[in-house]
């Protein structure tokens, strides 16, 4: 059995619930060790049992054979929304490259890995290329157990997804949205988490690529009035064309921190995100996918004086 595990990029969004996870799979046992470079990022996590938060920088190539020490497993989840071709290069593909050859040396085999939905070599944007060329550093690794899962944009109680398009919508008289009729299968982000882990136990998931979505296709129109609604802060859509829409993106790429639309966002959005039905499923792995209506309502409208809702388990 996989005891211990080594969860890349475990203080994020899905790396909190798949570690979160992996502790209701052996509570007793077993080590889960997760680096960050900002050991701060890790709080909410360094509290919990048997999980070990270490301060390392996981695209060093010593300090990646010093974390594999010990371990039986890696699962994979680094990624970057926003960059240039060279931070994407650095993120998706070269460090799956260095993970590949560090686990050749230090003799661990079974990896999962996360890529997204549209990974392709001839993909529009740098995001999904650099997605693609990480999956195949990894398929061409010699001795590696590998599994790798496609999800479609999550949801979840944190998301940056749902959450930002309320949030917009709570300052903004209107929506002006580019890419307003991309399609994509949002899936939530526990389930997500819940296959990761469950491919560590299941044999039959090696060698194989599994994609994450959830039960319904929507436009991004469609999400961004939904956010909205369930945020009580609804505003009309205003369809950008293209050519103003990655103007818009440019100008929102200058803005300090982390912009809320890039032009590779958009190119991405080329691609619809969807299953396409040649891969199996999350059906393939024992999980139904919990529709988006029957989660997000709860998290994206706050209770007065005592923030939001608790978020129930559709299976409750």
């Amino acid at each position: 059995m996989i005891r211990n595990v080594l969860v890349l990029g475990g203080t994020g969004f899905l790396g909190t619930q798949v570690c979160l996870r992996l502790l209701e799979r052996s509570p007793g046992g077993g080590r889960v060790v997760v680096p960050s470079r900002r050991i701060g990022h890790g709080r909410h996590l360094c509290t919990l049992p048997t999980v070990e938060c270490l301060g390392a920088d996981v695209h060093d190539d010593a300090s990646l054979a010093r974390l594999l020490r010990g371990i039986d497993a890696v699962i994979s989840l680094v990624g970057v929304l926003h960059g240039d071709a060279r931070r994407f290069e650095q993120v998706h593909a070269a460090l799956p490259r260095r993970l590949a050859q560090a686990c050749r040396e230090a003799g661990v085999r079974r990896v999962v890995h996360v890529s997204a939905i549209g990974a392709a070599p001839d993909a529009p944007s740098n995001y999904l290329r650099s997605k693609a060329a990480g999956e195949a550093a990894l398929r061409e690794a010699a001795g590696l157990a590998l599994t790798v899962l496609r999800p479609s944009v999550m949801f979840g109680e944190r998301d940056h997804f749902l959450n930002l398009f309320a949030r917009l919508q709570a300052v903004l008289p209107v929506m002006p949205l580019a890419g307003h009729d991309a399609r994509f299968q949002p899936v939530w982000v526990n389930d997500v988490a819940r296959a990761v882990v469950r491919c560590l136990d299941e044999p039959h998931s090696v060698g194989g690529t599994y994609e994450c979505a959830g039960p319904r296709v929507y436009t991004l129109a469609e999400l961004v009035r939904l956010a909205g609604l369930w945020s009580g802060h609804r505003r009309p859509v205003v369809p950008l064309p293209m050519a103003l829409g990655r103007l818009q993106a440019r100008l929102m790429e200058l803005l300090p921190g982390e912009p809320p639309m890039s032009r590779d966002n958009l190119d991405s959005m080329r691609v619809p995100s969807v299953a396409g039905g040649e891969l199996p499923g999350l059906q393939a792995l024992g999980i139904e996918p919990a529709a988006m209506e029957a989660v997000a309502p709860f998290y994206l409208v706050p209770r007065r004086g005592r923030g939001r809702r608790p978020v129930p388990h559709p299976d409750a």
